[in-house]
């Protein structure tokens, strides 16, 4: 697809907001999920990051940003983001732009092999693909399976990558010292200055998402600093 792909243009040194709810919440519905997505693009985020049909069709009809979309298969083992052709057809038939999709050393064990999953993507669907990955290894077997743009979203979400409080900017760096597609920088980011700092260290775009569409994460972040500030001291 190349990033000459307009969804792939238009994120370039910009924030992409991902919009998820996990069951239980009580953002859990297509409706809050979409009114979350409107909120971002008018905060002047370039895309967003949408997980299932029924939100991003939800979202299609409300922000005219490009949504990168995935399919979380919970219950199927590793591999649980897009792991299928199938979960990558109902994302782009839904209106997704780009499919996101797990390329994790497990899916060599488990679901498609990714270069057959991409290639199936490229022709059958003319979407882009992005490899959400945890290391550098991964990254570049993504690149070379065809994949139009590397994530750093599973670094440490994965037992042999490295498990770090906050972005692992080291990943975002190396990555996109050494790939020929482009970086997209994903996972604890919490502020934004943060997300300032993966723009330096190379990536194409940042990924943010419970520092910015889970109340419940930023309210017990808040209210953790105000019990410490509270309590008593010794």
């Amino acid at each position: 697809m190349g990033v000459g792909h307009s969804p792939i243009a238009r994120i370039r040194g910009r924030l992409v907001v991902s919009c998820q709810a996990p069951p239980g919440s009580p953002l859990r519905h297509p409706a809050i999920i979409a009114a979350l997505a409107q909120c971002a693009e008018r905060g002047g985020a370039a895309g967003v990051r949408i997980d299932g049909p029924e939100d991003i069709a939800a979202v299609r009809r409300a922000v005219a940003v490009p949504i990168i979309g995935i399919f979380k298969v919970r219950g199927s083992g590793p591999v649980y983001i897009t792991p299928t052709f199938a979960e990558a057809e109902a994302v782009v038939r839904s209106g997704a732009d780009i499919v996101a999709a797990q390329a994790t050393r497990e899916r060599g064990m488990h679901g498609t092999p990714l270069a057959d999953l991409v290639a199936r993507i490229h022709a059958e669907l003319a979407a882009p693909v992005m490899a959400d990955v945890s290391t550098v290894d991964e990254g570049i077997a993504a690149a070379e399976a065809g994949a139009d743009l590397v994530a750093t979203t599973m670094a440490g979400y994965t037992p042999h990558s490295r498990a770090l409080p906050g972005p692992d900017l080291d990943l975002v760096r190396d990555l996109a010292r050494r790939l020929p597609v482009p970086v997209v920088a994903e996972g604890r980011f919490q502020t934004p200055e943060d997300a300032a700092a993966a723009l330096r260290a190379g990536a194409w775009a940042v990924v943010v998402g419970r520092a910015i569409t889970m109340p419940e994460a930023i309210t017990e972040r808040f209210a953790r600093a105000v019990a410490d500030a509270a309590a008593p001291r010794s």
